[in-house]
Parts: structure tokens; C-alpha cells; sequence
């Protein structure tokens, strides 16, 4: 059957207030998602844009500054270069003299070595190496002697001493062209020096977790925070292979820990060096996430004030849908009075609720007249049986004493074949007039059925009925009708309670009362019992 969930129970219905809040609440939750996302979304990219571009700039700015750095290293060393190709001129001391000058004025270099074209090193700062008159050994210094052009190293480590060097240097000729050898100068990546005053010291991951390294052309790490790190070869990373191509840009991109980073990495054109300014994505998602829960945190009193809006414009509005309904829903149940129907602030529930008055008055007085109609008999006009019944049935419950007079037409079966029914119709609707007439307010008159009337008189005697009876039997007697004969009525009486206790006794005493006056000659009234 409609209406009915499993097993027959009935559905639960969904109340318009509980509707309303769930629509008011669906719709401020998706409309709150999607702006949370979209928010989200923009919130991200430009977290990551502002990021890459930092990251880039700061990358461009460091490696201009060790391009700056290294074209002055070699600028110096061109300079000095010349000035000591006139070697075979000046005393040995006067050289050293030199040498430490340009070493502890520029911070440029950590030691600095005067080879002859023959190898051997002439002079060296500091003094303390020892160095001054043995051959080169180290291979970078022997390849730089060799191609007699301005050269520069990978960084390597030495096998002596464990430390990171680069070692820079510039051919000298003399004034012929002809070959004196090479001026050169080392760099201790991990010792003090221009270099480290610049990348090393202050090298460390910021509260947002962003840092930055150094890369030598082929990939091994020169400076970075982690210093157990330094020299290791991480040429498989992206970004340090972009690097090693000489490009310059901005990424997202996984280190060699498989950590995904954003970074802003440039080459370094003076020495193939690449640095790389990295961000961990994590730290941009922690941001993220401080950013979301701030915007919840700012909506969240909104919301709340909103949904609690929401609730009660809910309640105001369902309140007169709920109350109209309530009120059709009594229509044909039971007698109910129609309340004073307020004009409402919402344009449809105020035109709903005139309409429910309107139709609630036309169904009233519909249902009003359906029910005078179903309790009256429509030829006579009378009350009918079932009117009858209910009334007696009241009057018995409320142990209400009143008489009964039963009424019948003599010899109507005799007026219907002889004078046609419609005769009939009119005899009844005169002996209604009659009862009608011969009745005090209160007293109750009833078709019983066919030509059987039925009249109760409320606290009123067997006796006083009587007198009641024949005053109608004798009016009906006298009247006219359009008939060659005149109308009688035999008539019987019981009172309530000494006749009968129910309306079943009641009504059947009165009727034996009303067949014994019939038995008697007819025309007659007879009480019962006697």
C-alpha cells in the first residue's frame, strides 16, 4: 500500500522545518566546500608560484654573486700575472713579499704558487707549505701547465690533506711571449675564505624548511647545509641535471631522497658552477593547512549564527504549513472550529492560508448540510431513523427520562394502490406538518420508516403523552386531503425507563402499544402495558 515501508510499517514523513534546515545546512556546507577548495586551490598555486619565483630569484641573485666572485678571482689573477711576468727582474723575496700581499688582501685564495715552466714551484703564500722548490705533483696543476691558458679545476679532494680545493690559474709570458710558467691559486671550499664567508656560514634550513646549495659542472656538492654531505655526487638529481646543461629556471621536482621540493635553480657561468634554492612541498601543505583551518575558524561563528537563522526563519515559515495542515486534516473527523487565521510575512503561506479559510468555510457548510441531509428524511423533511437512534441512544447514556409515541398511517397501503404513490407522498407530508405543528421545542419528530413516524417528548409522563398523541390523532383526523377518504393514525406509547431500559425494549413496547390500537379498530392511542 502507498505509504508503507517494509513490513507494513509507515513511512517516516520528513517535517517542511526539519526540510528547510537540512536544505539551508546542505547548501551552506557545499557552498562552503567549494569555496574552501577553490580557495584551496588558488591558495596553493599561488603558494607555489610565489614560492618557485622566490626561490629562482634568490638563486639568480647567488649565482651572480659567485660569477661576480670568480670573473674578480680571475680579474686579480690576470693582473698579478702580468705584473710577476717580470719575474727574472725582481729579488725572490720581493715575490713572496707580493704573493702574501694578494693572498691576505683579496681573502680570494687560500695559498697561492709561482710555477716555472719547468714545474717547479718558485715561490708560495704562505711560507709555512713548504713548497718553494719542488715540482708539482698535483694533476690539475700539471694539466694547467701544460695547455698554458687560463684554467680552472673541478673541485677535488685532496689525497694529503682530506679538504675540498679548486684551483685556479693564469698563464705568464714575458714581454717576447714567451712561456714563464703559470701563477696559481687554491680555494679550500671548506676552510675560510671569500667563498665561504659568502655560502658557507650562513648556509642553513630556515623555519620554512627552504635552503640552498652549490654544485661543481659535474654534480658533486660543494656547499650545503648538511656538511657531512659536501662532495657528494647527486648528478641524478633533476635539478642538477638541468644544471650541468648550463639552464637556468624554476620546478617541482624529487631530490635524490625522493623528497618532492620546489626549486629555483641558475648556472654560474664563470665556472659551471649551478645553485639551487630548494622548498619542500610538505612545508607549502603544512601552510595549506594552517590556511584552511584559520578559514574554518573565521566562518565557523558565521555558520553558526546562519544555521541558527536559518532555524528559526524555518520554524516561522513551516509554522503555518504545519498548523493548515493539522487543520484539513480534521476536516471530516471531527466538529472543529475554525481558528483565527493570522495574515503571515511569507507571501505564499499568506495566500495558502486564505485559501484553507475559504475552503474550510465552504467545506463546513458542505458538510454541514451533507449532514442534515444524512440525518433527515428527505421526503418529510423530518428527522430520520438514524437521527433517531443517536438521539434516544444520548438520552438513555444521560438516563434522561422522556416518552415515545409511535405513529402509524391506517390503511396507507390502501391509499398508495388506490391513489397512486404520489397520493401516498402527499398523506405523509401532511402528517409531517401536523407532527411539526403539535410538537414543543425540544420534542424530537422522526420518519421511522414508510408511513411509521416516531415522536420523543423529553421529560414528559406516559400520561402527558397520551394527551400529546391524541391531540395529534385528532388534528390528523380533522385535516383535509385530497382524498375521497380520511386519514387516520393508530398510535402506541412507552416511557423511559419504566417501559424499557434500552431503545431496543423501548421501541418495541411502543410498537406492540401501536399494534394493539390497530388490533382495536385502528384510530385510536394505546400506552403500553395497559
Amino acid at each position: 500500500m502507498p505509504g508503507l515501508g517494509e513490513a507494513g510499517q509507515p513511512k517516516k514523513k520528513l517535517s517542511l522545518t526539519l526540510l528547510l534546515i537540512g536544505l539551508v545546512t546542505l547548501v551552506v556546507l557545499l557552498t562552503s566546500t567549494i569555496l574552501l577548495t577553490a580557495s584551496y586551490q588558488s591558495k596553493k598555486k599561488s603558494l607555489i608560484e610565489t614560492t618557485l619565483n622566490l626561490n629562482l630569484s634568490n638563486a639568480e641573485r647567488m649565482s651572480k654573486t659567485v660569477d661576480s666572485l670568480f670573473r674578480s678571482m680571475r680579474s686579480s689573477m690576470v693582473y698579478s700575472a702580468d705584473k710577476l711576468s717580470q719575474i727574472n727582474e725582481v729579488q725572490p723575496e720581493q715575490v713572496d713579499d707580493y704573493l702574501e700581499l694578494m693572498r691576505k688582501s683579496s681573502t680570494y685564495f687560500n695559498s697561492i704558487l709561482l710555477v716555472g715552466a719547468d714545474g717547479v714551484i718558485r715561490n708560495a703564500s704562505p711560507a709555512t707549505l713548504g713548497m718553494a722548490g719542488k715540482s708539482i705533483k698535483s694533476p690539475w696543476a700539471v694539466e694547467a701547465l701544460r695547455l698554458r691558458l687560463p684554467y680552472l679545476s673541478e673541485p677535488f679532494t685532496t689525497a694529503s690533506t682530506g679538504r675540498m680545493i679548486v684551483f685556479m690559474s693564469e698563464p705568464m709570458y714575458d714581454r717576447d711571449k714567451h712561456y714563464l710558467g703559470q701563477l696559481g691559486g687554491t680555494i679550500y671550499l671548506q676552510d675560510s675564505n671569500i667563498l665561504s664567508m659568502i655560502f658557507g656560514n650562513d648556509n642553513e634550513i630556515d623555519s620554512s624548511g627552504s635552503y640552498y646549495y652549490i654544485v661543481s659542472a659535474d654534480g658533486h656538492l660543494l656547499f650545503h647545509p648538511d656538511k657531512e654531505r659536501l662532495n657528494e655526487d647527486i648528478s641524478k638529481s633533476e635539478i642538477v641535471q638541468e644544471l650541468m646543461k648550463g639552464r637556468s629556471g624554476q620546478r617541482e621536482a624529487v631530490n635524490v631522497r625522493g623528497i618532492p621540493m620546489l626549486a629555483g635553480y641558475s648556472s654560474v657561468p664563470a665556472n659551471g658552477w649551478g645553485v639551487a634554492v630548494v622548498s619542500p612541498v610538505s612545508k607549502i601543505q603544512d601552510e595549506l593547512w594552517g590556511h584552511i583551518r584559520k578559514t574554518l575558524a573565521y566562518t565557523l561563528i558565521p555558520f553558526v549564527i546562519m544555521l541558527l537563522l536559518a532555524l528559526v526563519i524555518a520554524h516561522q515559515l513551516a509554522k503555518p504549513f504545519v498548523m493548515l495542515a493539522d487543520l484539513m486534516n480534521k476536516v471530516g473527523k471531527e466538529k472543529t472550529e475554525l481558528p483565527v487565521l493570522k495574515p503571515h510575512w511569507n507571501r505564499e503561506a499568506d495566500l495558502l492560508t486564505k485559501a484553507v479559510a475559504i475552503a474550510w468555510s465552504d467545506i463546513q457548510k458542505q458538510t454541514d448540510q451533507l449532514t442534515q441531509e444524512a440525518m433527515t428524511d428527505l421526503l418529510t423533511g423530518l428527522a430520520n431513523r438514524r437521527s433517531l437512534d443517536i438521539t434516544m441512544n444520548q438520552w438513555i447514556a444521560a438516563q434522561f427520562s422522556f416518552s415515545v409515541i409511535v405513529l402509524d398511517v391506517d390503511k396507507f397501503k390502501f391509499v398508495n394502490d388506490t391513489y397512486g404513490h404520489l397520493a401516498g407522498d402527499e398523506v405523509l407530508k401532511q402528517v409531517a406538518g401536523i407532527l411539526k405543528a403539535s410538537i414543543r421545542p425540544g420534542d424530537v419528530c422522526c420518519r421511522y420508516g414508510g408511513e411509521e413516524f416516531v415522536v420523543l417528548l423529553p421529560r414528559t409522563k406516559a400520561a402527558d403523552a397520551y394527551i400529546v398523541a391524541e391531540r395529534i390523532r385528532k388534528t390528523l383526523e380533522a385535516s383535509e386531503v385530497p382524498l375521497a377518504m380520511k386519514v387516520t393514525s393508530s398510535q402506541g406509547i412507552a416511557h423511559y425507563p419504566s417501559h424499557g431500559d434500552s431503545l431496543e425494549k423501548l421501541l418495541e413496547q411502543a410498537d406492540r402499544a401501536m399494534y394493539s390500537a390497530k388490533g382495536q379498530g385502528r384510530n385510536r392511542t394505546i400506552i403500553a402495558d395497559e
